[in-house]
């Protein structure tokens, strides 16, 4: 008995011992050694001896002022290892989000424009980050003005931050803290391709980066802040800075599986982070449908600590092509290198092989916007024996939406840098300016989110590009847009005529006679009357672009454009909307034109030959849907239109390139009379300028001035026509429902 009560006393005893150590209430003495570390954590949790909780001076701050606190005191307490990682620019303020560390005010009176700083006499600047300058620069975000500035992009080279790289930029937490108008990094982004070194290559970029954004290739998700940094692709310095290649999916072969299965060749690191994985490769190569090959013969010294496999592997990696692996291959997979990102992502995209992303932690590109669900299959770097297994129960069908989706993403926001960066840069605007933000559609369908400005509208139903999609079809009425350079002299002037074969049509909602002539307005009685109205209005600057103005009085979906000497029946007009109901994406029309490459003079060239094959269909005479005028306005550089403006030439040149370049699909020629060209040549106000020789020399320089901005020939042709049914059959004309274009 006397044992137990003893036995109870102890216990509850040790009991209270610990209660009390763990309260606080006793203490502890340690080691003199350990006395000073255990000093230091509670100096740096904000605590004394004595003190287990922090006391807080004042009330706590909303989260959209909150601002992390930066010390180089702090890094004065802690291990080397611990101070390392305490200064990687990656890691700095954490907790950043748009609310909290981004400025919106200054977006506020000017909008979303971007400043680059002056580039500094003596820097050396890589050719890459020469690109994404140049692409910023000529884009309409670009402002040379930093008090209108809402973005703002260093002149310093950040993209390689190796410090065993050449292209590395010494001292440059000194350069940038010496900045005006760094503030801290506030409403600063840094664009970043390499980040650490060797051994252990980690996201240290070498300065602090303040309250920064990072534009980032190779970035985790644990270091992502999301809707704050943007993951960007890992690109090569021979990446083509605008334009870009178009995807190598030339048509869809059902069943879609080709030559292998799933391929890989590249490096293999026989030491250090990235080593792993690949390593482990060879254990599900069979040399058939599965060819995953590595090579140890790279760098200086590989020989030094080649392994037993080197000999075997370099010598199978020597017996296949590359390219034709990636072309005749279903899926390639995408293992980590030393960095998370690698260059087999982008060039998987553009051979239209589904990727297999074995890199477990990486934050994928635009993953903000991009459903990659659509384009790629995910793997585990833990689970590599799954993989062949996981790709061949993928079904046909999905593999083949899989595949058609690598193209369009690949064409969409990957092929050029301009277009990584002007992606990068839609993203941000998006997050400022959020009431009038991109859907989800809208990034993940063609055209795609360049291509579709939120400005215009934030309804999938006013962009001629979702109709079909959404089950709906545009606006059943036209308004005809005329374009009136010369005097109204006489009633018998071919514009009212036009006029009046215009709006007989039953599909015609409104005319609009744009006034671009020096001469004063006619007076309202000169018009004839119509049974739709006719709104006269003046050219903004009598300008010939101003015929592509966004103007608000413009009620429906279709615009039907026309020079003032076209010669039009009313059964033609008809013609004409019937088919652009079924194609509102794309000009439908009568004159066209075509294109070809000059071998001899090595440029671009124009031609109006009467032949079967086009890839322009004039403004002069032609429909399309209204959001293109308000992207001709807003999309192309002011430098195109200034051009275009001073000579009084290339508008409908221009806008062909544009809607090209969005539904990467040729115009659609319609029938026409045969005198439709002579008949023009006919009437006075045309005839000079089509006869003169240097008008047509202008539209060759047009040709090649717009393919230098665009980066690449987006123009394609075709040898469709559409006709109406029956047409020129020898059957009775009172079966023929447009009769009257036979007889024109």
């Amino acid at each position: 008995m006397q044992a137990k009560k003893r036995y109870l006393f102890l216990l509850s005893t040790g009991t209270c011992l610990i209660l009390l150590f763990c309260l606080g209430g006793l203490q502890v003495p340690v080691l003199s050694r350990r006395s000073h570390s255990r000093r230091d954590d509670r100096s740096l949790s904000g605590s004394h001896p004595g003190q287990r909780w922090r006391r807080f001076l004042g009330p706590l701050q909303t989260f959209s002022s909150w601002q992390p606190e930066r010390s180089d005191e702090y890094n004065g307490h802690i291990s080397p290892r611990q101070k390392r990682e305490g200064n990687l620019g990656v890691y700095t303020d954490k907790r950043c989000r748009m609310d909290s560390c981004f400025n919106f005010s200054l977006c506020k009176k000017n909008g979303f424009k971007v400043y680059v700083y002056p580039v500094q006499k003596g820097e050396k600047m890589s050719e890459s980050y020469q690109n994404i300058l140049s692409s910023i620069e000529g884009s309409r975000f670009y402002t040379s003005d930093p008090s209108q500035a809402c973005l703002f992009v260093l002149s310093l080279d950040t993209l390689d931050r190796d410090q065993l790289s050449p292209q590395y930029v010494h001292n440059l937490r000194a350069k940038v803290q010496s900045l005006p108008l760094w503030n801290e990094g506030r409403n600063h982004i840094i664009f970043n391709l390499y980040s650490g070194t060797w051994p252990d290559y980690t996201e240290d970029l070498g300065f602090d980066i303040g309250y920064a954004m990072l534009a980032k290739a190779s970035i985790s998700t644990e270091n992502f802040r999301p809707n704050f940094d943007v993951s960007i692709p890992l690109f090569s310095k021979d990446h083509p800075r605008t334009g870009g290649e178009r995807g190598y999916l030339k048509h869809n072969t059902i069943p879609p599986f080709r030559k292998y299965m799933l391929v890989f060749k590249g490096k293999r690191y026989l030491t250090g982070i990235g080593s792993d994985t690949r390593n482990a490769l060879y254990h599900v190569h069979n040399s058939e449908d599965v060819v995953l090959l590595t090579t140890c013969k790279h760098g200086k010294d590989w020989q030094k600590h080649k392994d037993a496999r080197c000999d075997k592997d370099n010598a199978e990696y020597d017996k296949y092509d590359y390219r034709e692996m990636l072309y005749n291959s279903t899926f390639c997979l995408v293992p980590r290198g030393r960095r998370l990102g690698s260059f087999r992502f982008l060039e998987a995209l553009q051979a239209a092989c589904v990727p297999v992303m074995l890199s477990n932690g990486w934050e994928l590109p635009f993953s903000e916007i991009i459903d990659w669900n659509t384009a790629a299959v995910w793997g585990d770097e833990r689970l590599l024996l799954q993989i062949p297994s996981t790709v061949r129960s993928i079904h046909q069908d999905k593999i083949l939406s899989l595949r058609q989706q690598t193209q369009f993403l690949w064409e969409a926001y990957f092929n050029s840098v301009e277009k990584i960066v002007l992606t990068t840069l839609e993203i941000i605007q998006d997050r400022v300016l959020r009431h009038t933000s991109r859907s989800y559609l809208m990034w993940n369908s063609l055209p795609g989110g360049l291509f579709t400005l939120p400005q215009y509208s934030t309804a999938l139903r006013d962009f001629p590009f979702y109709y079909a999609k959404l089950g709906i079809k545009p606006y059943p009425k036209f308004t005809a847009i005329i374009h009136v350079v010369t005097p109204l002299v006489s009633q018998s002037q071919p514009v009212m005529k036009l006029l009046m074969a215009v709006a007989k049509s039953q599909y015609c909602a409104q005319v609009i006679v744009l006034w671009n002539c020096d001469k004063p307005l006619p007076a309202k009685q000169r018009w004839p009357a119509t049974a739709v109205p006719v709104l006269v209005i003046e050219g903004e600057s009598k300008v010939i672009s101003s015929r592509f103005l966004p103007y608000d009085t413009i009620p429906t979906d279709a615009v039907l454009s026309l020079d003032e000497d076209t010669v039009l029946s009313t059964t033609e007009v008809d013609f004409a909307f019937t088919v652009w109901q079924s194609f509102p994406d794309r000009i439908v029309g009568y004159p066209a034109r075509s294109h070809f490459w000059d071998s001899n003079k090595e440029r671009w060239g124009y031609t109006s030959k009467w032949t079967n094959d086009y890839s322009m269909v004039l403004t002069g005479a032609a429909i399309y849907h209204k959001y293109y005028h308000y992207l001709y306005t807003s999309y192309l550089p002011a430098t195109l239109k200034t051009m275009v403006d001073q000579m009084s030439n290339c508008e409908d040149i221009l806008m062909n390139f544009l809607v090209s370049s969005v539904t990467k699909l040729p115009p659609i020629k319609v029938t026409q009379k045969k005198q439709y060209k002579e008949t023009m040549m006919g009437q006075t106000s045309r005839a000079s300028r089509w006869a003169d020789p240097d008008h047509f020399a202008q539209r060759q320089t047009c040709m090649n001035k717009f393919a230098s901005w665009f980066g690449t020939m987006p123009l394609v042709h075709s040898q469709m026509r559409l006709d109406p049914v029956l047409f020129k059959d020898q059957v009775s004309i009172l079966r023929k429902k447009y009769r009257d274009i036979e007889r024109l």
